[in-house]
């Protein structure tokens, strides 16, 4: 049996590879999208905002780099200084991506039931906190 962090890496980029190519048609990446996830759920996040809330799933340079891109293609828009909100044309698009990562995570969890994937999740929080040193820290427990 390989170790859970083979597994982990390995299902990180398989979803980000399958994402990308699901995305791709409407512009995207899963690094966008989560952006975009981040902004729709803000009105006007502040870029700050977006980088801390997705920290965990890339450094500082390629959030940026979303961002700008979503920018770019018109997705989101500035109101005010260092802050993003979703535009009219960023609400629709988004709206018709949503279907599509709703199907894609319907198959990705094919054959596994709903205790079983909140197990995994579980676990794997657990094991971050752990080694990180957060609340319910089990090294703090040992002494």
């Amino acid at each position: 049996m390989k170790p859970i962090g083979y597994w982990v890496n390995r299902t990180d980029k398989a979803l980000t590879t399958a994402m990308n190519s699901l995305l791709a048609e409407s512009g995207l990446t899963r690094l966008a999208w989560q952006a975009l996830n981040v902004v729709k759920g803000t009105p006007e996040v502040t870029d700050t905002e977006v980088l801390t809330v997705l920290a965990a799933n890339a450094d500082a340079a390629d959030l940026t780099a979303a961002v700008e891109t979503l920018l770019a293609d018109g997705w989101v828009i500035r109101p005010a200084p260092g802050r993003l909100a979703l535009t009219d044309i960023g609400r629709a698009r988004l709206a018709g991506a949503v279907e599509q990562v709703a199907a894609f995570r319907e198959l990705s969890l094919v054959g596994i039931t709903r205790d079983e994937y909140r197990n995994a999740v579980t676990v794997l929080e657990r094991m971050t906190r752990n080694v990180e040193g957060g609340p319910g820290d089990s090294r703090a427990e040992r002494g």
